[in-house]
């Protein structure tokens, strides 16, 4: 089985256990996996057991369910509980507002199995005899079932892109009379590397007046539902886009309901409910008595714990953190990158010459950044042979002195087809900084793959491995390789592995640097930029990194320079 079908089937399990009202931890170890499972960077089924067994998270339990379907074998319980429940039963969550145990209640109450005996029901206006099934649920499921058959699957939005378009709606809402607060919440708070929607939420005295300016945004291609409180919007060629305007004494506790994830949220829930408490969109409440509300540390320090920065909030370990059991990190920021370790001149494919590239970098209050312009192995790109690298040295130089910013003398040397690098030990020796990459041959197997990135990470001149998966998020699977052993030689050698900022990789993934923050392999958080304006980008990997679980002290380019130099 490839990994999104193996996370597929530990969904299901999952979905189908919390149908049956099982354990509230071990539905959530089954989701915990089916994350590791679709973000694992390797073929599941190319590990061995003890690879597997060594899965961040994952018990002995699990390791051996998802060793069975990664050999291509049947989970009993999987099959078992397929047996409980119709075939269509499961078809029922793609659909707004239905979980499992609101599915289990209509196939319970209404014999509902599939999608049309739902169609049935909402047809005779069966579901409105249930308690939670009004005449909005109904026209949502309504809609959804009519745009079903209509419409593609749904469209993952880049991080960068959404970013963009909340930020300025954000500023748009903004002008409405009586507007205290906006904010983004959702899966583009948290830093999700894509989102399938845009969630935003407004604090205000006028509500009435946030929907008007909110549905007069002249990008709104479709309005989807609007109420007194909350409006949906589709934008021209952009993504869908829910608003919820609140009261100003709810906005904490509304950011850390919308926010998410939802398996976070539920988490929480649980914990309030241990407590005799109720957690809700509008506050914290122990019967009528609200205990917290206004802002979101407020509610976390009255359900016993310490705040829990957005990136984390995806049940992987931090509310139990959170609560004393585990270190919650000190999670790194923008501020704390000293230095850019892989940036490109129009020496190679840059845009831009060094000189700028020297002052883009000083005005972004960098203290130094690595030219690291590409091998000969590139001949589209113009790479770099010997010759033109000693050239090139005299050009930093003179840059250097005039500019008044560290250059380092780097390169991003290829990595060939057998692992040996695009020119010779005598001319990488000469650099101060040395990121080796794979450019070819992206689609080798995992053993292949393996050995050659090993086999750079040993030579004693590379300081880090560049866009280590070569993936395009939604236009090139990533490379398959053995990251366990990646991670291990890694370590022994002391090489960096690279967060590429660059919008479209993102590599290493969040969970990737989660692993090797617990394999202590140090990271670099680099722009790879290729014009001035590129350096930017760093936020981004920024922002990958923490959702990793980051800390300053995992980053080598939070060093200054004289210290990340003497390491080598």
């Amino acid at each position: 089985m490839r990994n999104d079908e193996i996370a597929r089937v530990l969904q299901e399990i999952a979905d189908m256990l919390e149908m049956t009202g099982e354990n509230f931890f071990r539905v959530r170890a089954y989701r915990n996996a089916a994350r590791t499972v679709q973000d694992y960077p390797a073929a599941l089924s190319g590990l061995s057991r003890e690879q597997i067994d060594a899965l961040p998270g994952i018990g002995a339990d699990l390791a051996e369910k998802i060793a069975t379907l990664a050999a291509g074998g049947e989970v009993p319980l999987h099959a078992r509980l397929k047996k409980t429940f119709p075939a269509g039963l499961l078809e029922l969550r793609s659909l707004p507002g239905l979980g499992p145990k609101r599915i289990k209640l209509l196939h319970d109450r209404l014999k509902i199995s599939g999608l049309a005996d739902l169609r049935r029901a909402l047809a005779a206006g069966q579901l409105g005899a249930i308690g939670g099934f009004g005449p909005k649920s109904e026209e949502r499921l309504l809609k959804a079932l009519e745009a079903r058959g209509a419409e593609p699957a749904e469209k993952r939005w880049p991080r960068h892109e959404a970013a963009a378009v909340a930020h300025e709606l954000l500023e748009w809402i903004k002008a409405a009379r009586g507007v205290e607060n906006v904010a983004i919440a959702g899966s583009l708070r948290r830093g999700r590397e894509t989102v399938g929607d845009i969630d935003l939420l407004a604090a205000a005295t006028d509500a009435a007046a946030v929907m008007k300016r909110f549905l007069s945004f002249e990008a709104v291609e479709r309005r989807l539902g609007a109420g007194e409180t909350k409006a949906s919007v589709v934008l021209r060629g952009g993504p869908q886009v829910d608003l919820r305007v609140i009261d100003s004494e709810s906005w904490g506790a509304a950011l850390v309901y919308f926010t998410g994830s939802k398996a976070h949220s539920v988490h929480l829930r649980k914990i309030a409910q241990g407590a005799g408490l109720l957690l809700n969109e509008y506050g914290l409440f122990r019967g009528k008595r609200r205990l917290a509300g206004a802002d979101e540390d407020g509610v976390y320090k009255a359900l016993g714990l310490h705040f829990i920065p957005p990136e984390l909030r995806e049940d992987r370990g931090e509310i139990e953190a959170a609560s004393g059991r585990g270190h919650l990190p000190h999670l790194i920021s923008a501020g704390d990158l000293r230095g850019d370790l892989h940036a490109h001149s129009n020496w190679t494919d840059g845009r831009a010459t060094i000189e700028e590239m020297a002052r883009g970098a000083r005005a972004r209050g960098l203290e130094y950044f690595a030219l690291t312009d590409h091998s000969r192995r590139l001949a589209m790109a113009h790479g770099l042979d010997p010759a033109r690298l000693r050239e090139q040295r005299k050009e930093i130089e003179r840059v250097a002195d005039r500019v008044g910013v560290r250059i380092l003398r780097g390169i991003e040397v290829d990595i060939l087809d057998d692992g040996a690098l695009d020119l010779p030990d005598r001319a990488l020796a000469e650099l101060e900084w040395v990121v080796a990459s794979v450019h070819s041959r992206l689609g080798e197997d995992e053993k292949a793959m393996t050995r050659r990135i090993v086999r750079a990470i040993k030579n004693p001149n590379v300081d880090s491995i560049g866009h280590p998966s070569n993936r395009s998020i939604g236009k090139r699977e990533p490379s398959h390789f053995d990251l366990a052993e990646v991670l291990k030689a890694a370590r022994d050698e002391g090489c960096a592995l690279e967060v590429n900022s660059q919008p479209d990789r993102l590599d290493l993934t969040d969970t990737d640097c989660l692993a090797a923050k617990h394999a202590g392999v140090k990271l670099v958080i680099t722009s790879d930029a290729h014009s001035p304006r590129d350096f930017d980008g760093l936020s981004g990997g920024v922002l990958q990194a923490r959702r990793g679980w980051i800390e300053p002290g995992d980053v080598f380019n939070t060093l200054p320079v004289d210290a990340l130099l003497s390491r080598r």
